[in-house]
């Protein structure tokens, strides 16, 4: 029986390769000794698979900023407006020009779109196409990572590739009237000179990714799987591809997977458990079979005697030589090592693995299937159950009154007092704003200093009343340059606010959080996603005091700012010993009485944001009703007690909305904010088609790039969104919060944003 991974956490112990980028981009550091940063992870990353004993250790599993993006410059799919920047910059330049857009001199190019990994929190750059698209295999980062990992002394290194379909699948038709799987036939080929160029090197394993395989398909996209591995056999016939799937289980796709001409076939028995039946029930005997028992994307214990059942129901019908062990799919999703978390209540952190844990698990049930299994291993079992034992039955996991307030929820928790019609004239009368209200999603950019401050406190170096003094002054220079610029309904900024969900995960009960326990969520961007290990309330107001403070700085109006209880949930590490709604439902009734609150003290205007909602549907689309059903009333119930003139926002981004526009429309929230900037408004012909009845902004800023947007660039979009939605109904704002961007960008684009409304409305007024 063989172990192996799928891929390995790539940010660093401690953010290494972040810090690298960040400082390159900066200027800090020079190319090399970014590439260098990169090895040395890449080493680490080996050392640590290598120390355990694991049988086939990924390469190419590292990325500089995105695995899908590696595999879109690899192949030279750069698209066109890219092309001008090849005689000034660098390769990586041109791929971090790609990514996160380039402004400079004369050049100002707006970066490729980016959106979620399927229904993680990991987002990748969308691959555009054109109809008659070339493929080249001219970038050769899999063969160089492949060789440095043979000379580092990794004996047979599995390189890791995405799946041609899967990567046709995941990119966009940047031109009408083709379909992004004709590229089939010009892809293959390059594909396959990859295979041949990596069998030259004496390459015997690849893993090849196909995560589409557990989404439902029609059958001319069966018959290109058929094509696409039955050609791949044929041209590289030695070369032994390991067909990965994660995410969910093959169900209707079982029968094609299973009889593709590949050496192995890797499913996802965390996501998927209920499918090795039918598995076992149809694979032939040439076919050999990995089982993904590691959870690979939450941060809980193995339950080892439930994954040795497993194992050993798989031994009874093939033969322990044709399986091999793995976590059900990249540990990217996952932290580093919890080792270096010194805070966590002891009886907790017994219960929880991160990246190198998930490791040893897998090596602990290699030697537990062993005929005679070492006496180490067996006490290691042992003590597992104990902890799994420990963990159902502790009083810090259990809350009878919150349970009992969940069993008490009815229909009338999930609805509004009056009709969005009725109460949209009244809330007009109360507010006052202009036409095309400007605002912004809620956080400003969160400085050095404002970090620096923040840790100083944390350590003790300073004390409450300096550290909330310094957060007044922050937030009343934040409010009093928002009525400078012109902004019609204000923030407060969230200088208090370390994360959006990690801040109110702080204040409610049920979360525990760790000191380093940082995913990467997009490029260098890392997220440290709260823990919930227990029943979840409320135990005192959490955003009350900054609100009433701000709004007592203006007599303009400013937001109240929470997270939805879904986007609490899907960017934590969720629980697994209750369904997912439940717990949704517990954070919704702790977020209903903070909205209360926040109407109690004079917020006139809360926003309640859910960016991942649609992160949150199940891979199949026979699932999504359920789920739907259930997010849209944890959403309905934070704000279905508030008054009628109490006007609530929310706001979605990097998501395609199409699918769940009638959920959208659902949710009920009087204004919508969107981001549309990087699709160029083509996000809004969802909402036109479904006639959406209630206000929406959709973003003209697009934050995740250093570029700083004219007044007519975005003065242009909202004249594209003006063919989409009834002017009366448009709001102006940038795509996300601001968090991440430095007071040098944002001034300069918000005062831009504000000029380009003052001119809509001018226009607008001759016109009429």
């Amino acid at each position: 029986m063989f172990t192996h991974n799928l891929g390995y956490p790539r940010i660093g112990a401690n953010r290494e390769l972040k810090k690298a980028c960040e400082n390159y981009w900066a200027g800090k550091i020079s190319e090399k000794e970014l590439l260098d940063a990169g090895k040395r992870e890449r080493h680490k990353n080996w050392t640590i698979q290598k120390e355990f004993g694991i049988d086939l250790i990924p390469c190419n599993d590292f990325s500089f900023y995105d695995h899908v993006q590696d595999m879109t410059f690899m192949l030279g799919v750069i698209p066109e407006r890219f092309r001008s920047l090849k005689e000034k910059l660098s390769n990586i330049d041109i791929y971090f020009a790609m990514s996160r857009g380039y402004q400079k001199g004369n050049f100002d190019v707006t970066a490729m779109e980016m959106t979620k990994w399927f229904d993680t929190n990991y987002h990748y750059i969308v691959p555009e196409f054109v109809k008659n698209q070339e493929f080249l295999f001219q970038n050769k980062k899999v063969i160089d990572e492949f060789l440095e990992a043979k000379s580092f002394g990794i004996e047979n290194p599995k390189p890791v590739l995405i799946g041609p379909v899967s990567y046709l699948m995941s990119g966009k038709e940047k031109e009408p009237d083709f379909n992004k799987l004709e590229l089939i036939e010009s892809l293959l080929p390059e594909y396959i000179n990859i295979l041949k160029e990596l069998e030259t090197h004496g390459c015997e394993y690849v893993q090849v990714d196909e995560p589409f395989l557990v989404t439902g398909f029609s059958a001319k996209i069966s018959s290109i799987y058929n094509y696409v591995f039955r050609e791949i056999n044929k041209k590289v016939p030695k070369l032994k591809l390991i067909l990965a799937t994660y995410f969910g289980d093959l169900s209707e796709n079982t029968e094609l997977a299973v009889n593709l001409p590949i050496h192995a076939l890797h499913i996802d028995l965390v996501k998927g458990v209920n499918q090795i039946n039918e598995i076992l029930s149809k694979i032939p005997n040439n076919l050999n079979l990995s089982l993904g028992i590691i959870d690979g994307r939450n941060i809980w214990i193995n339950d080892l005697q439930q994954s040795l059942n497993l194992i050993s129901k798989v031994k009874y019908k093939i033969s322990e030589n044709r399986i091999l062990i793995a976590p059900s799919c990249s540990l990217l999703h996952v932290p580093y090592n919890l080792e270096s978390e010194e805070k966590l209540p002891p009886d907790i952190k017994r219960w929880m693995a991160f990246g190198k844990q998930k490791i040893e698990e897998l090596i602990v049930l290699k030697e537990l299937s062993f005929e005679n299994p070492s006496k180490k291993a067996v006490a290691k079992l042992i003590l597992n159950e104990q902890d799994i034992i420990s963990r159902k039955i502790s009083e810090k996991t259990n809350n009878a009154l919150v349970k009992k307030k969940v069993e008490g929820i009815s229909d009338n928790d999930f609805k509004r007092k009056a009709t969005f019609t009725e109460r949209i004239e009244i809330q007009k009368k109360k507010l006052n704003l202009p036409l095309f209200p400007t605002t912004t999603i809620g956080s400003f950019p969160q400085t050095a200093d404002i970090r620096k401050k923040r840790l100083d406190y944390k350590k003790g170096l300073i004390s409450a009343i300096e550290y909330e003094s310094f957060l007044k002054d922050e937030t009343q220079e934040t409010i009093n340059w928002q009525e400078k610029a012109g902004l019609d309904v204000l923030v407060h900024g969230e200088f208090e606010r370390n994360d959006m969900v990690e801040y109110f995960g702080e204040q409610l009960e049920g979360f525990i959080f760790t000191e380093n326990g940082w995913v990467q969520s997009y490029g260098s961007r890392g997220v440290k996603p709260p823990v919930i290990f227990g029943d979840v309330w409320r135990k005192e107001p959490m955003t009350v005091k900054w609100s009433e403070f701000a709004q007592s700085m203006t007599s303009k109006k400013v937001k109240g700012m929470l997270t939805g209880p879904v986007t609490i949930l899907q960017w934590s590490f969720v629980r697994n010993d209750q369904p997912r709604k439940t717990t949704a439902f517990q954070i919704a009734l702790a977020l209903k009485d903070e909205v209360l609150d926040l109407e109690k003290a004079g917020i006139e205007i809360i926003q309640i944001d859910e960016p991942a909602l649609r992160e949150g549907l199940p891979l199949k689309k026979k699932e999504w009703p359920d789920y739907l059903v259930w997010a849209v009333k944890a959403f309905r119930m934070t704000c279905s007690e508030v008054k009628n003139e109490t006007q609530v926002h929310t706001h979605m981004c990097y998501a395609e909305f199409n699918d769940i526009i009638d959920s959208i429309i659902e949710m009920d929230a009087d204004v919508i904010t969107i981001e549309t900037s990087r699709s160029q408004m083509e996000l809004m012909e969802a909402f036109k088609k479904c006639g959406y009845p209630n206000q929406i902004g959709p973003g003209v800023y697009d934050i995740h790039s250093p570029r700083i947007p004219s007044v007519e660039e975005m003065e242009g979009l909202i004249e594209k969104a003006m063919k989409y939605i009834p002017l009366e109904n448009l709001w102006i704002n940038p795509d996300c919060g601001l968090k991440t961007r430095g007071w040098e960008e944002v001034k300069p684009a918000i005062e831009n944003m504000v000029k380009a409304a003052i001119r809509l409305r001018q226009k607008v007024s001759v016109e009429i």
